[in-house]
């Protein structure tokens, strides 16, 4: 961010406004880790925040400081538009695009006040008035801890806004374990940590909250996985009426596509989940090493991400987009 943007967003800053934070739909551990630090960040600065996620956002989430406060586009459109209409200030994280945020991308598009993007995915859009765009980061939580640095704050980071922060660092960056992982990310972590964020509870509640009906999907979904060894491939697959049999609530898929990987010589893998609400079938990529997931996505299911993670969705049936997969995985060197 040069120091002419940083400038000018401290100028906004400097006095109360009323503040609207977004994080893309479906938000995860990043998307609400930054949204709430800032929340908290901002309220530290006399400003009135508030986070209007597009839909809900998992129950493994409920527990960080804060989300009891967040509004639910979906759950109240009328409510949630009137906040954005009166918004002085738009924060958008931990996307990049406004066709991220679903039905609320008709609000946002027709707002005339100052919008700051803070992002890490690739090929950001220009609709922000300012941007911190930065696809070395692993976390956009990473990213408010510099945003916040940028404006000479970082005195005002606490336990509660460490908490946020060190959650979105922890599940973006696989625990620790994806390359974008640096030193610095290590080194921001562990201020955390002497501010008194509890990092053996925090995986805890995350990873180890499972109720029976998950461990019960997960075991489907393990099932239902295939192989494709020559192509060192592996997908799942989840229809709706499996997520009805084991009692699927938001969140319970999280991470599921990741067994794939754990398959020796497999690096590309992928989930397919039927989502008939809504018509669509939700797609997930994980590669390892250089195969770019974000590119096959943006190619071939209207999605996108980072090279190691990705998503995607196709308004197909679920057998078909399956055999779409299988073709094009066919047709490519992996």
């Amino acid at each position: 961010m040069n120091e002419k943007d940083i400038q000018a967003i401290s100028e906004l800053l400097a006095t109360p406004k009323k503040i609207a934070i977004i994080p893309h739909r479906s938000p995860d551990g990043d998307a609400m880790g930054s949204t709430l630090g800032l929340y908290h960040f901002l309220l530290k600065l006399n400003h009135q925040p508030v986070v209007i996620a597009p839909n809900d956002f998992p129950n493994f989430l409920a527990w960080l400081p804060g989300s009891e406060t967040v509004l639910v586009y979906e759950n109240d459109r009328v409510s949630c538009t009137k906040v954005l209409q009166e918004a002085e200030l738009v924060f958008t994280l931990d996307f990049n695009a406004l066709h991220r945020t679903g039905e609320m991308e008709q609000v946002l598009n027709k707002l005339t006040v100052p919008m700051i993007m803070i992002d890490h995915h690739q090929l950001p859009d220009g609709y922000a008035t300012y941007t911190y765009s930065d696809t070395a980061f692993g976390s956009t939580c990473e990213m408010i801890y510099n945003f916040i640095g940028f404006l000479n704050k970082k005195s005002l980071i606490d336990k509660t806004i460490g908490t946020c922060l060190y959650t979105g660092i922890m599940t973006d960056s696989g625990q620790f374990r994806f390359p974008k992982t640096t030193g610095t990310t290590h080194r921001i972590v562990a201020e955390f940590i002497d501010l008194g964020v509890n990092n053996s509870e925090i995986p805890t509640l995350i990873f180890d909250n499972n109720s029976y009906d998950r461990l019960q999907l997960l075991g489907r979904a393990l099932q239902n996985m295939k192989v494709l060894f020559d192509k060192k491939t592996s997908y799942i697959s989840l229809s709706q009426k499996e997520l009805d049999e084991f009692n699927y609530i938001k969140g319970d898929t999280e991470g599921i596509v990741n067994y794939g990987l754990t398959i020796k010589g497999i690096i590309f893998a992928a989930i397919f989940i039927e989502h008939r609400d809504e018509n669509i079938i939700k797609i997930s990529f994980r590669s390892q090493g250089a195969f770019d997931v974000n590119q096959f996505a943006r190619e071939h299911f209207s999605g996108g991400g980072h090279i190691n993670a990705a998503g995607g969705k196709s308004n197909d049936s679920l057998a078909n987009t399956i055999k779409k997969f299988e073709q094009i995985v066919s047709n490519i060197n992996i």
